[in-house]
């Protein structure tokens, strides 16, 4: 009778009839590497959280070096070309370089161009000229010479360009034009008393690759000649550094995410560009939001490298900012990984998959993730797995229509826990209480056929649900049945042809009388089998119309309206049927009395009949036939005693 019964449903993530349980659920689980040092002096300290990633600048510091003449100092306003070769404003002449000459800086390129710079509305997008120099932003520059009738660069040009590609200097640029600025805690590279000062930054070692008599006219090199000759500064290491240094543009990929190692300020600090679009920075982290992050070394730590992995994990997760900022949220139920006292990093897997890290360049052996051997090429720990995301979970409801109240945990099947759809519908059952499960993982439980009309949790129906899967999963409030008029209709015409059988019922009742007597209608029969009246039987009637039955009038939309409400009617029909047999029974055993009287008494009538008759109506002459008969064989009798007694006294005689 309706078209939608009362339920409450939930959803459990990858559940099936086979297992409630749903998607086996994880814990985060705790990798740790091998135990990573400081630059302290004989490498057995321990690093910590804030050493850094960075080292302590590297200087070279050049021999003194002279102009073309031979004589003046060396200075950063002497130009890199002049008229002549032995000019005491320009690099000797063999030193001079020429047109599409280069220098390479930590794998960047400076190229040397003939003639001058060109205007802000002339250079490529996304570069910026600066004086004689046009930078792309990544450490990429054009020197521009100028002429030798017009020299234009000079080694302050050149050493500027060097710090570019370093990672010393760093550039902002907007509109062609390049603002350059000393990176923070860099120094850069300088001349002074004719020597020059070749500054590394904190963040890698420098090399610089180009024309040996270039570098040997800086004083840099004793190489001669045309070919290259290469410069190189390393850094040194302290306690507040780790002892071993990360190569620039080395890499961990953490779950299928990248994180990159960079010989930059990070963006955002003084003087360096602005955060790109769409990332946010955290310490030394940029990142942008989806686990992928940059960790620039001359600023960063060992926390910034474990901020960056949390990230990939979702261990942190990252609210990119407007301002260019990120803010950092640990994920409900993780904790961030972690460097303890021993120097060994604490990784946290997180929930999320099982943790695999690969890298590139030196990462993984520079932060313990190499293996014993130093030599592997992964690193990689599974999280803590729990069986089903509902293990454990109890679900309860009150009793329903006077059902068997339930309560439930879910589990393996065993020791009285529910696994499966059918273990939790034979509880439900004796609730009145029904389950399904779709393949979407929705679990509906519903009101059975027979109280398809209750509520689920009404004060009426009862059954409220409860139990600590309510506080893990949401369930929908309990809807309320939805009837089908179609077949709330036919039952309300099987209500009135019920009355119509009771008036009917009523009717026949009243009319089964016999002679003025009803013994369904609460008459007596008195029954006398003797003259006297001392033989007799008294049969009580009943009172078998519907009140008297039990049956009662029903009511359209209260009953026959679902299963339930129908049951007890036909309890009270069973009822009345067993009555009205029991009642049946009692005249069938008052009439088999009253048969066998009627049977004696027509026998006795019979008996009686027949000897009257015989009294009545005998014949004269059969019966003197029938005395003279008598007396003839009297006689016949008495004749031959006489002759039997004669014959025992003859042989007497003889034998005397």
């Amino acid at each position: 009778g309706y078209s939608t019964k009362s339920n409450v449903s939930t959803t459990i993530s990858g559940a099936t009839a086979a297992d409630l349980r749903g998607t086996t659920s994880f814990a985060s689980a705790t990798a740790s590497s091998n135990v990573i040092y400081d630059g302290a002096a004989g490498g057995t300290t321990a690093a910590s959280g804030t050493t850094t990633l960075g080292a302590t600048i590297g200087v070279l510091q050049g021999t003194a070096a002279t102009a073309g003449d031979g004589s003046t100092a060396l200075t950063g306003a002497i130009t890199l070309i002049a008229s002549s070769g032995t000019s005491a404003t320009g690099l000797v002449g063999n030193a001079q370089p020429a047109d599409g000459d280069t220098l390479t800086v930590n794998g960047k390129t400076i190229t040397f161009r003939a003639g001058s710079a060109p205007a802000t509305s002339g250079v490529p997008t996304g570069s910026g000229v600066s004086g004689n120099i046009v930078t792309d932003g990544n450490g990429n520059s054009t020197v521009y010479l100028g002429t030798s009738g017009t020299p234009a660069a000079n080694v302050s040009d050149l050493l500027t360009a060097v710090d570019l590609a370093s990672g010393v200097k760093t550039v902002s640029i907007s509109a062609g034009a390049a603002t350059i600025a000393t990176s923070v805690n860099q120094t850069p590279s300088s001349v002074g008393g004719g020597k020059v000062s070749l500054e590394s930054s904190t963040g890698a070692d420098l090399s610089v690759t180009g024309k040996a008599d270039l570098l040997k006219a800086l004083g840099l090199t004793t190489s001669t000649g045309a070919g290259n000759a290469t410069v190189n500064v390393n850094r040194t290491t302290s306690s507040a550094s780790l002892g071993a240094t990360i190569a620039d543009g080395s890499s961990l990929n953490v779950d299928g995410h990248v994180i990159t190692f960079k010989n930059a300020p990070t963006p955002g600090t003084t003087g360096a560009p602005s955060v790109p679009s769409g990332f946010g920075a955290s310490g030394a982290v940029v990142t942008d939001g989806n686990g992928n992050s940059t960790v620039y070394l001359q600023a960063g730590t060992v926390n910034d490298v474990l901020k960056a992995i949390d990230l990939a994990t979702g261990v942190q997760t990252a609210t990119i900012n407007a301002n260019g900022t990120a803010t950092l949220a640990t994920a409900t139920g993780q904790s961030n990984s972690t460097i303890n006292s021993s120097g060994q990093l604490k990784i946290s897997t997180g929930i999320n998959a099982d943790l695999s890290i690969t890298g590139t360049g030196n990462a993984l052996n520079v932060f313990g993730l190499a293996g014993n051997t130093g030599n592997a090429t992964a690193f990689s720990a599974a999280r803590t797995s729990g069986i089903g995301g509902i293990a454990g979970k109890t679900l309860t409801f009150t009793s329903f229509n006077g059902g068997t109240a339930v309560n439930v945990t879910f589990g393996d099947g065993t020791n009285g826990t529910v696994k499966t759809l059918d273990q939790l519908n034979s509880k439900l059952q004796a609730n009145n209480l029904a389950a399904t499960i779709d393949a979407n993982g929705l679990l509906t439980i519903t009101a059975s056929n027979d109280y398809a009309s209750s509520t689920i949790g009404s004060t009426v129906a009862g059954g409220t649900i409860g139990g600590t899967l309510t506080s893990a999963l949401t369930f929908s409030t309990a809807s309320t049945p939805v009837q089908d008029a179609v077949a709330q209709t036919a039952r309300a015409n099987l209500v009135s042809q019920y009355n119509n059988i009771l008036n009917q019922i009523d009717t026949t009742s009243q009319d089964s009388s016999f002679n003025g007597v009803n013994l369904l209608n609460g008459d007596q029969l008195k029954l006398v089998f003797d003259e006297t009246g001392k033989s007799s039987l008294n049969i009580t009637g009943v009172t078998y119309n519907s009140k008297g039955l039990g049956l009662a009038s029903l009511t359209v939309g209260v009953d026959f309206i679902d299963n339930a409400a129908s049951n007890r009617v036909l309890t009270n029909l069973n009822a009345a049927s067993s009555t009205l047999r029991s009642e049946a029974s009692a005249l069938g055993s008052n009439l088999s009395v009253v048969q066998i009287r009627q049977d004696f008494n027509k026998n006795l009538i019979n008996v009686l009949q027949t000897g009257s008759s015989n009294l009545t109506l005998a014949d004269t002459n059969v019966e003197a036939a029938n005395s003279q008969a008598l007396s003839t064989r009297q006689s016949i009798a008495v004749s031959a005693l006489s002759l039997a007694n004669t014959s025992q006294q003859s042989v007497l005689q003889l034998l005397r």
